[in-house]
C-alpha cells in the first residue's frame, strides 16, 4: 500500500498532461512505515517526487519510458542525504489504461510501488498503483494491484 498526498498526485497528473503524447516518468520518495509479516509487503508514504525527462529514444516515447542508471543513482544519493527512501516509480500511459504493460513488467523492480496515470486525449484520468510480486505458478514476477490511498 502507498499513501500519497493529493498535491503529489496532482503533480503526477500534471506531468503526464505536459508530456502528452509521450510518456512521463519520475521517482517517488518517502518512507516505509511498516513491513508486512511476509517481509515483502509494506505501507509506504510518499513525501516528494522527482520528475524525470523520459530518456527513451525519440519516436518511442509515446509508449516507453526510460530512467537512466545515472538518474537512479542521483535519486539514491538524494534519498540517502535526505533520510528518505525511493518508494516507487511513476509514469503515464498516453491514450491507454493505467495498467502495466509487458514492457513495464519486464523492466520493473520488486518492492517499489508503480503508479501509472492514464492520460486520455491530453487530460489525466485515473492513477492506479501496482507492485511486482513473485508468482509461484508462473515461476515469474507479475504485477498485482496495490492500494493507493490519497491523503
Amino acid at each position: 500500500m502507498i499513501r500519497v498526498p493529493t498535491a503529489l498526485l496532482t503533480e503526477i497528473r500534471a506531468h503526464g498532461e505536459r508530456s502528452f503524447p509521450n510518456e512521463c516518468c519520475g521517482i517517488v520518495f518517502g518512507t516505509i512505515d511498516e513491513a508486512g509479516a511476509d517481509g515483502l509487503t509494506s505501507v509506504k508514504t510518499a513525501t516528494a517526487l522527482r520528475p524525470i525527462e523520459n530518456q527513451f529514444e525519440d519516436g518511442e516515447k509515446y509508449h516507453r519510458f526510460l530512467i537512466t542508471e545515472e538518474q537512479m543513482l542521483s535519486a539514491e544519493l538524494y534519498a540517502r542525504k535526505n533520510g528518505v527512501d525511493i518508494v516507487g516509480i511513476y509514469h503515464s500511459h498516453p491514450d491507454c489504461a493505467s495498467v502495466p504493460s509487458e514492457y513495464d513488467r519486464s523492466h520493473a523492480v520488486p518492492l517499489y510501488s508503480f503508479l501509472i496515470t492514464s492520460i486520455l486525449s491530453g487530460k489525466a484520468a485515473d492513477v492506479r498503483n501496482w507492485t511486482l510480486v513473485w508468482d509461484e505458478a508462473k515461476n515469474d514476477n507479475v504485477f498485482t494491484a496495490e492500494t493507493l490511498e490519497e491523503i
